[in-house]
Order: C-alpha cells, then structure tokens, then sequence
C-alpha cells in the first residue's frame, strides 16, 4: 500500500473517534512505556553503535528522559484532558465559559539523528496525549536506533494509528506532506530543513512545530564561580561529541577570567575523558563522514588551544578549545554540532552584544555569574528560546519547563504538558441559558448607545 492511501486510512480511524476517550490514551502510554523498557538494553547497543553513547549517558538523555516524560503523561493526563472554566464578561452574563482540549487528528513527527530516540518519542507522548494518530519518520542516519524503534513501535501499535515511515526524509517527506493534509508537523533539525517544511506545510495551511538550532551563546562574568562553570560548560558541550542543539556553541569570558577559565576547562576536559578521549568510556563518535569532515573544517579557524587531534576510521574528533578566531571564521558563524568550543574575551557587555546580535534568538542562553543583578541584566538582554543560570542545557530535561526555540531557532515548544498542549486545539464554548433574556440585546438599538458603553468597557 502506498503512503497516502494509508494516511486515509489513518484519518478513517481518527475520524472514528476511538483514540479520544480518557482511558484509550492512557492506555497508549502505558503499552509504549513497557515496550520501551522491554527495549532498554537493544537501545543501549543502537545508540552504541550509531553514536558510541555508554548506557549512563543514553539513560540520562534518551531512554530515562522519555520514561520520565511518560511517568509525568500517565500520572497527569486527566488533569490535562479537564476542560479548563475560565470567566465570563459583563456582556455574556449570566453564560458560562469554558476552553476544551480536542485532539488535532493525524499529525507528522519528523526526528534528527543526534538523539535519534529521545527526539523522535517525547514528541509522540504529547501526541499520544492529546488524543492523535501519528506518523512518525525517523532520522534515517542513526541506523541502528533506527530499526528499534520500529520494534517498539510496531509491537504495540496497529499502522492506522502509529504509523512509523522509514526511508530517506529528503523524498518520504515531501511525498507525504504535498499529498496529504496533516493537521500538524512537528519538525527538529537544521534550520535549513525547517524552512522547506515550513514552505510545505504553508502550502496547505499546515501548522508546524519547528525545533531547530542555532549558535548559543555562554557568557561567563567576571564574578562567576570558575571551577563550577567549566565543569558545567565541558560536561554539556562535550557530552554526544557536541552533537547537541542546545550545547555551549562558544564562550564569551570576561576579559580578567580568561585565562583561568581556559586552564578550568582543560583540567576538567581531563578529568572527564582522560588523555586519550578516542579510549574514554564517556566520550562518543561523530555520526558519520559528511558530519567528520565538516567539523574537522572548523579546526584551522583558529588557534587550537587545546585538543584538534582527528582519526576519520573511527570518527572520533578530540575535545577541542579554539581562541584567536579568524575573522570571518565559519567557526563563529555555523552551527558547530562538534566538539570544537571557541572561547573569546569581552571587556564590557556591549562588545559580547554586539556578538551574539549576529546570530538572534538562539535556541538557548547560558550566563555564569554570582550577581542577580547581572544575572536579570543579561536575561532582559538576550531574546532566546530557553537557557540557564550557572549551569548549560540541563534545562531541557525538565519536563515542568516549556522547550523550543523563536525566530531561526524555531517556533513552538514542547515538554510535559506543553507537549500535550502543542497536539491539541484550545476549543472555546460558551453556554447561555434561556431563562434570561433580555430585550437590550435585541433590536431596535437606537438610544442604547449609552447602555452599551457601560457594559462594554
């Protein structure tokens, strides 16, 4: 059968209205959690051999991060089904007022390669949630994660309802998207492929989701607590080889803490992967060659402070720290994606504005500083989509926290119950009863003006 005959399939079965009901979505979640969990050691090998993640780094953010979201659905998702009462003005009374949560119908979840598992599946709890049928199209680059999650998929869901498309995104997804109406698409990757979904999906009047990237900015103030800020840079920048879209892209330091926080990082670098990081237990692999040999671009664009050591046969990139940046270096104009972190000096907050304001609205924001002053200063300072105060990226894994990004870092967010929220339609009623009903409502109008302007104010 062809993609978009069984999209009409998939509309058949929602329009049947069986995925609405309470206890059907609960139910849902709780077959893909325990088809997850009966996965978990197949997960570690995929992700394993796609991206070199030790189990401790899949469970913090994959596996364990997705049950997390899950726990969080199951436990609260009556809640979030209630109708929501809200007020009523002056003019209606005496109506009452409430805002229902209706599911949007099929939907199309498209996931990256970086998190090839976590990216894909939160989405799909939202989705779940609230009610939808999904298509889900994996990342096509993180082979082996892919073909699990087509196990966990498929052992748990008939295709007219979960319907995981494999394939190369690049045809699939047109295909599907330019021969069918969706009533959302909720996209993560590159900024360059948001805006040909988003010109696919305007095309049909489709909402989207995007969750994209960007280059997103570090400061670290002359008063902030050094030794905790590399650690906490390093962790994040280097965790997954740096292929993380909401990872330290590059570090402004206060001109005064440069040189300490240089020696910081590198001692922290140590501590974390050792001398020989290729050998580390914690550190990963690029994803494949086209991804190595752009990163490796990167490494002349400046001075190599420390690291730059490569090796193409195992797609391992050293951690690496790059000052002296070339003007005009791609470096400080790409999205890294890699274990290359550029650290340049500032000396007044104009001079590390002026940086960031080349790249607005980055997906995240990351200030080390011990001053709340500072701290408010730079935050009303910044447009971003989310970020953190002496810490880097562990936002993200709070599910009470709306993510995503604004402007070239995407549009929407997502996460617990924003993630709910995203999959469903806020559906206004208003209830009037009859036994009121006064004649001021009706016409002739003329000489109510007067009434009118006080109960409409």
């Amino acid at each position: 059968m062809d993609h978009i005959s069984h999209l009409e399939k998939m509309r058949q079965y929602f329009d049947s209205g069986i995925t609405k009901p309470y206890a059907f979505r609960k139910e849902q979640l709780q077959k893909l959690k325990r088809s997850i969990l009966s996965h978990e050691q197949d997960l570690y090998d995929a992700l394993y051999a796609d991206l070199k993640k030790s189990p401790e780094e899949t469970w913090v953010t994959e596996t364990g991060m997705v049950i997390s979201e899950l726990n969080a659905a199951i436990k609260d998702l009556k809640s979030w089904m209630e109708p929501e009462r809200v007020a009523t003005n002056l003019l209606n009374l005496p109506s009452g007022s409430k805002v229902l949560k209706e599911p949007l119908g099929v939907v199309l979840i498209i996931g990256p390669w970086n998190y090839p598992f976590q990216l894909l599946i939160n989405p799909l709890i939202g989705a779940i949630a609230a009610g939808n049928c999904v298509v889900l199209k994996p990342s096509e680059f993180a082979t082996a994660t892919e073909m699990v999650m087509k196990k966990i998929i498929e052992a748990v869901f008939p295709p007219e309802y979960i319907f995981y498309v494999q394939g190369n995104g690049a045809v699939v997804v047109p295909a599907m998207m330019n021969n069918f109406s969706f009533d959302h698409v909720f996209y993560t990757g590159s900024t360059a492929v948001g805006k040909i979904i988003y010109k696919m999906a305007a095309e049909r009047l489709v909402p989207v989701t995007l969750e994209l990237g960007g280059k997103s900015p570090c400061v670290v103030e002359e008063d902030a607590n050094i030794n905790v800020a590399a650690r906490r840079i390093a962790v994040t920048k280097f965790s997954n080889v740096g292929q993380m879209c909401v990872a330290p892209d590059y570090v402004l330091v206060h001109a005064s803490k440069k040189e300490a926080l240089l020696a910081a990082l590198k001692k922290s670098i140590q501590q974390f992967f050792g001398d020989k990081p290729e050998e580390s237990y914690s550190y990963g692999k690029i994803i494949n060659e086209k991804q190595f040999n752009r990163v490796i671009g990167y490494l002349q664009q400046g001075t190599i402070e420390y690291g730059g050591r490569f090796d193409k046969s195992t797609l391992f990139i050293e951690p690496t720290i790059l000052t002296d940046i070339q003007p005009g270096a791609a470096v400080m104009s790409d999205e890294i994606f890699g274990p290359i972190l550029p650290v340049i000096s500032f000396t007044t907050k104009e001079e590390a504005m002026q940086i960031i304001r080349q790249h607005p609205n980055p997906l995240a924001f990351y200030v080390f500083t011990s001053s709340g002053t500072r701290e408010n200063d730079w935050l009303n300072s910044v447009a971003f989509g989310g970020g953190c105060v002496n810490n880097a990226s562990w936002h993200l894994t709070n599910h009470h926290l709306p993510f995503g990004g604004r402007g070239f870092s995407g549009s929407g967010n997502y996460h617990g119950k924003y993630s709910f929220e995203t999959f469903s339609h806020k559906k206004a009623v208003m209830k009037t009863p009859t036994w009121f009903d006064p004649a001021i409502k009706y016409p002739p109008f003329k000489g109510k003006l007067k009434l009118f302007k006080w109960v409409i104010r």
